[in-house]
């Protein structure tokens, strides 16, 4: 690469963060002088989380312990903390409950997508339910795993076809349909409106995953009338390793929301005992067991870096992130070295850059040696995430630069 060349492209990245609205947000994030650009799996640390937690254990674990359930607010943790990550995903509150992992919640809500659209069918016609179960067959592995389990579970016959293919695999015995907001490995962004729209017009009920999306990206589960959705919270929203996932129930699904996972916690009454389930109200109906509190309430100070933050701001950044990293990559990788799988239009990319090039692995180590994180997935992809809270222009310039010396 040319030293010319370089230097406008580093002048052009310091101007680009001189003007970023969304600068100081760095600051409250633990960093150093790593190029981190792996939150699409691990968000990065909030500076005051861990203030926050030792208050959690030492104070409302060590002195008041089993009083924090009620009087530090532990028992409305799932409830509360749903509410501050609703219009993160376009949700009104009371539709988002947290708790569980995603693969947990992707079988909840899956399952009972199946029981209310052959609930609904019966109802209205008085014919068998639907017995077709629609899954993203690009999808996370789990999700494909979880969803084969709920079709053996309620006779369904399993239909794995690519996002764009939906529409024409639909018809009277679809009844559910789990979807990927944002392919995890291209960063491929999907049509959630139109694919929702379409599963709606076929009489059955959609699942979004929306994993690699919230956090990054505008999303509006109620503006487009989606059914349910499930996230993770350790990506884009900075929650923590294994910080529990959330559920999303619209509220007019809510009354017939029947979970395969009934638990204490979501009865009606909990701490009546009854030997008989009584599902309780609202998106409760989503709780099983006992909430994880040391992790809920880590999650709930982290979320705290989004206050004031417009969400469309946020993606605005992305797009110029990502185009930007593009550009560079451009400039400083000679041609034929890697290969983008992230799509070029703003409105199919999600806020991740996936590049395919040979020894993928030994390239993503030797970047990591050199203080730039990305992740590799087999065969030969460099995925690079990019959070708009804390990531930089001058981040992305110096990866494109490490890159192009690694691969040189």
């Amino acid at each position: 690469m040319s030293d010319l060349r370089s230097d406008d492209l580093r002048a052009e990245a310091e101007a680009l963060d001189s003007r970023d609205e969304l600068a100081a947000k760095r600051k409250e994030f633990a960093l150093d002088d790593t190029v981190y650009l792996d939150g699409n799996s691990l968000g990065a640390l909030p500076a005051h989380v861990p203030a926050r937690l030792a208050e959690v254990m030492t104070h409302e674990w060590g002195k008041l312990r089993i009083r924090s359930w009620e009087e530090s607010g532990w028992w409305t943790a799932p409830e509360r903390i749903g509410d501050r990550i609703a219009p993160l995903v376009g949700a009104a509150p009371g539709q988002i409950v947290v708790g569980d992992s995603t693969s947990v919640n992707v079988f909840k809500a899956l399952v009972a997508a199946v029981r209310m659209a052959r609930e609904g069918r019966e109802g209205r016609e008085g014919r068998e339910g639907r017995d077709e179960i629609v899954v993203d067959a690009t999808t996370f592995p789990t999700d494909g795993y979880i969803a084969e389990s709920a079709a053996r579970l309620t006779g369904c016959r399993l239909i794995p076809v690519a996002p764009g293919d939906v529409p024409g695999v639909l018809g009277e015995r679809t009844a559910a349909v789990l979807l990927n907001h944002a392919d995890y490995r291209t960063g491929r962004l999907h049509d959630l409106p139109g694919l929702t729209a379409a599963v709606h017009a076929a009489g059955a009920l959609v699942v979004w995953d929306l994993c690699h999306t919230a956090g990054a990206l505008p999303v509006g589960l109620d503006a487009h009338g989606v059914d349910l959705a499930v996230g993770c919270t350790y990506k884009y929203l900075n929650g923590g390793p294994g910080s529990p996932a959330y559920l999303y129930v619209r509220e007019a699904l809510q009354p017939r929301f029947d979970s395969p996972l009934p638990g204490w916690n979501s009865h009606a009454e909990p701490f009546g005992m009854r030997p008989a389930f009584e599902a309780a109200d609202g998106a409760l109906r989503g709780r099983v067991g006992t909430p994880d509190i040391l992790s809920m309430l880590a999650l709930e100070a982290a979320l705290d870096v989004w206050d004031g933050v417009s969400v469309d701001d946020v993606r605005a950044k992305s797009l110029a992130l990502t185009d930007f990293f593009l550009r560079c990559v451009g400039a400083y990788v000679p041609q034929g070295e890697v290969e983008s799988l992230t799509p070029a239009a703003h409105g199919e990319r999600g806020s991740q850059v996936a590049l395919r090039c040979e020894g993928a692995g030994d390239v993503m180590r030797r970047l990591v040696e050199r203080g730039v994180v990305g992740d590799f997935r087999a065969p030969d992809v460099l995925r690079f995430g990019f959070t708009p809270l804390y990531v930089s222009f001058a981040d992305a310039e110096r990866a494109a630069r490490v890159l192009a010396e690694t691969l040189g």
